[in-house]
C-alpha cells in the first residue's frame, strides 16, 4: 500500500501570541510545573508510562490467562503476570515517547507530554530505565516459563522496534503490524498458566490484532491534521477519511467475527455470547454511520466505543469462565 520512506517534519507555524511566549510555555508547560518540579514529575510519570494503555494491555493479558486456564488462573500467577507485564509494557511506552518526542512537540494532541514540556528533567535516563523495565521481567521468568518470557519481550520489541522506530514514520501499514504487540500481551497471559497455544487464547490474540488498526485509525481520523503536522503517515492522512472508513469497517467486522467465534470455546457460553453479540451489533452500526458520514464526530464515537467493546469482551471472558 505504501513504500518505505524516511520521516520528514513539516515546518511548525506559530501564532503571533505564541511567538511572544517562552519556549517551555509554547510546548505546554505551566508555571505551576516550573515552580514545583517534584509535583510535576509525579504527575508526569503516569503519562510517560502510559498507564491507561498499559491497563488495557494487562486486561488483555488477564483475559488470556483466564481463557488458558479455562477458569481461575491462580492468584500467584496473576500477580506475576501483572507485575512483569506491567513493567514491560510501561517500559515500552516510555521508550515510545522518548523516541517520538520531537514529533510529539509538533502535534497538538501530544505536545503536553512530559518529555515535550520539560516536566521530566534531564530525560537521558529514560531509555536506560525503560530498557531495564523490559529486560528484567523477561529474564526473571525465563528459567521457569520461557514462553511467557518470550511473549513479554517480543511484545515490547514489536511496539518499540518494529512499530515506533521502523514502521510508524514510514508507512501507513504501521499500526497493522503494531497490533501484534497487543496480541503478545494476550499470549503472555495464557503462557503464564502454561497454555499459550490454547485455541481460545489464540483467537483472542487475533481479535486484539484485528481490533487495533480500526481503533487507532478512528483516532487518527479525528486527529488527521495533527498526524499530518507531525509527519506521521497514518492511514487517514494518506488516503482520506472515506477510504480509511472502509478499512476501519473491514477490521471492525473481522474483530466482531473473532469475538463471536470465541463463544465456541468450551469454557464460554451464552453469558459471554449475548452481551458481546449486542455490543458487536452496536459497533458495526457505528461503523456504518462512519461510512455514511466519514468525519471526526463519528470517528470519535467509534473510537470510544471500540475501547468499551474490547473491555467488555475481556470482562465477559473472565466472568463466564468462572461461572
Amino acid at each position: 500500500m505504501s513504500t518505505l520512506k524516511p520521516r520528514t517534519y513539516p515546518p511548525v507555524e506559530l501564532l503571533p501570541n505564541e511567538l511572544a511566549r517562552p519556549e517551555a510555555m509554547r510546548l505546554g508547560a505551566t508555571s505551576a510545573s516550573v515552580a514545583r518540579p517534584e509535583t510535576s514529575l509525579l504527575k508526569a510519570l503516569p503519562v510517560l508510562f502510559k498507564f491507561r494503555v498499559v491497563t488495557l494491555l494487562l486486561f488483555a493479558a488477564v483475559g488470556g490467562a483466564f481463557l488458558g486456564a479455562s477458569g481461575w488462573p491462580g492468584a500467584g500467577r496473576l500477580v506475576v503476570l501483572l507485575i512483569t507485564g506491567g513493567l514491560a509494557a510501561s517500559g515500552a511506552s516510555a521508550l515510545n515517547q522518548y523516541i517520538e518526542r520531537e514529533a510529539d512537540a509538533m502535534m497538538h494532541r501530544t505536545r503536553k507530554r512530559p518529555l515535550v514540556t520539560g516536566a521530566i528533567p534531564r530525560p537521558g535516563w529514560v531509555p536506560y530505565v525503560a530498557g531495564l523495565m523490559i529486560a528484567l521481567p523477561s529474564l526473571a521468568v525465563l528459567p521457569s516459563n520461557p514462553a511467557m518470557a518470550f511473549f513479554l519481550f517480543i511484545g515490547a520489541a514489536i511496539y518499540v522496534g518494529i512499530y515506533t522506530v521502523w514502521l510508524k514514520p514510514r508507512t501507513l501499514l504501521n499500526i497493522v503490524i503494531g497490533g501484534a504487540a497487543g496480541s503478545a500481551a494476550v499470549l503472555s497471559g495464557s503462557a503464564a498458566v502454561g497454555a499459550w497455544n490454547d485455541p481460545g487464547a489464540v483467537v483472542l490474540a487475533l481479535l486484539v490484532f484485528l481490533w487495533t488498526p480500526s481503533h487507532f485509525w478512528s483516532l487518527a481520523t479525528v486527529y488527521r491534521n495533527d498526524y499530518a503536522r507531525g509527519g506521521i503517515p497514518m492511514l487517514p492522512v494518506q488516503t482520506g477519511p472515506r477510504q480509511s472508513a472502509i478499512w476501519v469497517f473491514i477490521h471492525t467486522g473481522t474483530t466482531a467475527l473473532a469475538a463471536l467465534l470465541l463463544a465456541a470455546h468450551p469454557a464460554l457460553g451464552w453469558l459471554y455470547f449475548v452481551p458481546v453479540g449486542i455490543a458487536s451489533i452496536d459497533l458495526m452500526v457505528r461503523n456504518i454511520h462512519l461510512l455514511i458520514h466519514p468525519g471526526g464526530k463519528q470517528a470519535l464515537s467509534l473510537f470510544k466505543a471500540s475501547n468499551l467493546y474490547l473491555a467488555l469482551v475481556l470482562l465477559m471472558i473472565c466472568v463466564d469462565v468462572m461461572v
